[in-house]
């Protein structure tokens, strides 16, 4: 009779640690940190030198008396669609990439 009290209270630890490492696990997988938002320009270009774009873009468009022209992207740029949707408001031209260097 004891022998099966042992038991049974075995189990249950068991049980209880199998569960507590689910638990754990599926909370730790699911988290996502938020992109960080920049204040400024200044602030995005000490991370990334050429600014932050979204994953399509492929080069920089440019706009000069009224012609639009295309050049590549310059310096340390970050491709990443929700950092650039945070940092949205810092794209001034809305070509898909903020604080570009041109």
């Amino acid at each position: 009779m004891r022998t099966n009290r042992v038991i049974r209270t075995i189990g249950l630890s068991a049980a209880a640690a199998v569960l507590a490492t689910t638990v754990s696990l599926g909370g730790a997988a699911s988290a996502q940190a938020a992109p960080t938002v920049y204040k400024n320009c200044t602030a995005i270009n000490k991370v990334y030198s050429g600014g932050i774009a979204k994953k399509s873009v492929t080069r920089n468009k440019v706009t000069s008396g009224g012609k639009v022209t295309y050049r590549a992207l310059q310096g340390t740029v970050k491709k990443d669609d929700a950092l650039y949707n945070a940092n949205k408001k810092s794209d001034r031209d809305g070509d898909g990439i903020a604080c570009e260097k041109s």
